[in-house]
Parts: structure tokens; C-alpha cells; sequence
């Protein structure tokens, strides 16, 4: 197939830029033709705040460049990942208009939260699923700015009573089926969503000997649930955990880590050191997308303690993959990393589990399959659309 792939990305890398980067080596690696436009944040510094609300709505800019790179080759479809705020929902419309099919990966709530995580004042919010989102804009959830915020809801607004997301978009992939059910609540047509997971490439099988220990990787910040993880760390001293990341609270994890504090690190040290830990931490109070850090702790046999809500809940089987606890219960929390720490040959147990996860439902050619296939539900949508259409 020829597939062209479209990405807004972020300023400060994140899981989302990967994604686009792996599944675009995963297709070439299955003999498409891929070509990617890409639109990069950076260029937000050189606009005004007005010509970036604008272009939030609609980018002439991004049908411009579409216009150029299919006037000679037509794609078989067009995948779309992040659009805000420069690729804009502008591509759905060009799509549309010369009979494109046009899939669309949903990373992140943003369709129906401004500020994307369903989370605010460190706790979930759904106060804006299934309405205009105005109560974002009262409590400035976006950037912390009323204007920003009111540029992403009047976005929302606009597409939404444009019919954009029902009409032009053909088909979209949910990460998890919590992903699905919550965009279904928000408006979705459950029948254009299919589910598919992120993927990590084939690794060999892991060593599950000499591990000790716990490990956290992530952004530094509220909706990780990093307080909730330092405040476990000062009463808990005696537990190793390995912390990799940047953010907010870089600086009181730095006191609180020592020398356990990584920083940010290459995706090559992230690997090494999951290769040595007993489990790993992901304690976000947000409703999680689907972390690839999850799917790369499985790729090394290595168990997942992790928050119970969301995708999350889903994801790690509680006793089998890995351990939950209550989203920002700093003493449960505790008390499973004490039990984890206390029961090595159980957790080892787990990762044997976690491994065989990965090697059932997110190895590159599983994915590839499903990517396939859905671009090919997509290409029969557009020339057998549905009558109630």
C-alpha cells in the first residue's frame, strides 16, 4: 500500500513521536510505500497567538503541503496521529475531498478534554465527555491559560458541529478497549473504532536471573502520580527504585532518588536497566493512553505495579502480569511494593507471564497484521460507504 502518515510533533519528545517512528519502519519493513508529514511544535514560537488560534482551526499550511505530496501519488490512505495544533482537522477535510480513506490513532483523550488526560487538580475529570467543553476553559486545564484552552474547545466546537470526527474521518484505533468505551461515551460510532495496541520490536528472551529492585520511567510530573511515588520512597528508604525521567519534579526527585536518579536516558539505558529490574512502576493518577514503556517491560519479562483504573486495569492482569493498586493510595502502593520485594520468585513468575503477553499481542508482526488490516476496513468504507453514512 502507499500510506502516508501525518503527525504534529511535540516539542518535548514524547511516546506518541515514537509510535509514528516504529510503525512507519514497521510498514516499510512489510514492503509499503510510506511517506510521513510531519509538523513540528518548534514552529509555534515564530506565530502570533491569533494566527496560532487560526491555524488550530484550520491550517492552510497543512493542506498546502498535502496537496503537494499527492499530486503525483495518490495514497491508499492517509493515517493520522496528532494534529493540534498545526496539522489541525483540515487533513480529514482534504481526505475527504478527493476520496482518500483517512485513519486517525487516538494517543490521548483530547477529543473530548482539551488538556488531553481527562485530569484536573490531580484527579480525573470527565466534567467535558459528550459536552462542549466550556468547564475546561473555566478552570484554564490547557497550559494553565483560559485562551489557550479556549482555542483547543473552540476547536472541539467548531469540528464537532462540522460533523468532522463523524463524517470525515473513516476510521479510528483505539489503544485499549477502556480507550474505545470512553470515546464511544463521548460521541464516537463504535463501529469505525478498532482496537489496537502499541508494539515493541522482537527482543530476545530475558534473563530473569539477578534482578533486583524496582524501576519508574516517565515524565516527571502530576499526572504520572510522582507524588504519590516520592511520598512512598520517604517512608519506604530501604526500597530500590531506579528513576528515569525529566519534568516538573525533577529537582525533589533528585533529593529524594539520589544517586537512583537517572534523569532522562536513551531509549538503549531504559532497556538495560529494565533488563535488571524486578518490576516496574507506573502509579499515574490519569487515565493512561497506552504506555510504551509497559509494552517494553513485557518485551524483558519484567512485572508491572501499576495504578487500577483505566487502561491500566486492562492492560495488567492483577496477580499474572503484575500487581495494582488504588490510583494515588500511597499506602497501598506501598504495601505492594513491599510484598513484591519480599516474594522475588513470585514476581519472577509474573514476568514469565508478562513476556508471554508480549509475545501473544505485541510483537511487530502482530501489529503489522492489525495495522493492515484496518487500513484495508478503511479502503472498503470509502468505496462501499454505509447508506446510514
Amino acid at each position: 500500500m502507499r500510506v502516508l502518515l501525518v503527525h504534529n510533533a511535540y516539542q518535548q519528545r514524547g511516546g506518541e513521536d515514537s509510535v509514528v517512528e516504529s510503525e512507519a519502519a514497521l510498514l516499510r519493513q512489510r514492503g509499503h510505500d510510506v511517506r510521513v508529514l510531519l509538523r513540528h511544535n518548534d514552529e509555534v514560537n515564530g506565530l502570533s497567538r491569533w494566527n496560532l488560534a487560526a491555524q488550530t482551526l484550520w491550517s492552510h499550511k497543512t493542506v498546502t503541503q498535502l496537496s503537494s505530496m499527492t499530486a503525483q501519488d495518490r495514497p491508499d490512505v492517509i493515517h493520522v496521529h496528532n494534529t493540534l495544533p498545526l496539522v489541525s482537522p483540515s487533513v480529514f477535510w482534504f481526505a475527504t475531498r478527493h476520496r482518500v480513506p483517512v485513519v486517525q490513532t487516538l494517543h490521548n483523550f483530547r477529543l473530548l478534554c482539551p488538556q488531553a488526560t481527562l485530569l484536573r487538580d490531580g484527579r480525573v475529570c470527565e466534567d467535558c465527555v459528550g459536552r462542549l467543553p466550556w468547564a475546561a476553559v473555566k478552570h484554564r486545564c490547557y497550559r494553565d491559560s483560559a485562551a489557550q484552552t479556549a482555542a483547543v474547545a473552540v476547536m472541539l466546537g467548531v469540528h464537532r458541529a462540522l460533523g468532522t470526527w463523524r463524517h470525515k474521518v473513516t476510521r479510528f484505533i483505539a489503544l485499549t478497549q477502556f480507550g474505545k468505551d470512553k470515546f464511544v461515551q463521548g460521541g464516537l460510532d463504535a463501529q469505525r473504532i478498532d482496537i489496537k495496541p502499541n508494539f515493541m520490536d522482537m527482543m530476545p528472551p530475558p534473563d530473569w536471573s539477578a534482578r533486583q529492585g524496582g524501576l519508574y520511567v516517565g515524565r516527571l510530573s502530576v499526572e504520572k502520580g510522582v507524588e504519590v511515588l516520592m511520598e512512598v520512597m520517604r517512608a519506604y528508604p530501604e526500597h530500590r527504585l531506579t528513576v528515569i525521567g525529566s519534568g516538573p519534579f525533577e529537582a525533589p526527585m533528585r533529593e529524594v532518588a539520589g544517586p537512583a536518579y537517572l534523569g532522562a536516558q536513551p531509549l538503549s539505558e531504559v532497556m538495560r536497566q529494565l533488563s535488571s529490574a524486578s518490576y516496574l512502576v507506573l502509579p499515574s493518577v490519569c487515565y493512561e493512553g497506552f504506555p510504551r514503556t509497559l509494552v517494553e517491560a513485557f518485551a524483558c519479562g519484567v512485572p508491572v505495579i501499576a495504578s487500577r483504573h483505566g487502561a491500566l486495569a486492562e492492560l495488567v492482569d492483577d496477580g499474572r502480569t503484575g500487581l495494582l493498586f488504588e490510583p494515588g493510595d500511597a499506602a497501598d502502593l506501598m504495601a505492594k511494593l513491599q510484598w513484591a520485594d519480599a516474594n522475588p520468585q513470585a514476581m519472577q513468575a509474573m514476568g514469565h507471564a508478562a513476556r508471554l503477553e508480549y509475545e501473544s499481542c505485541y510483537t511487530p508482526e502482530r501489529n503489522g497484521q492489525q495495522l493492515e488490516e484496518i487500513y484495508r476496513r478503511a479502503m472498503a468504507d470509502v468505496a462501499h460507504p454505509r447508506t446510514s453514512d
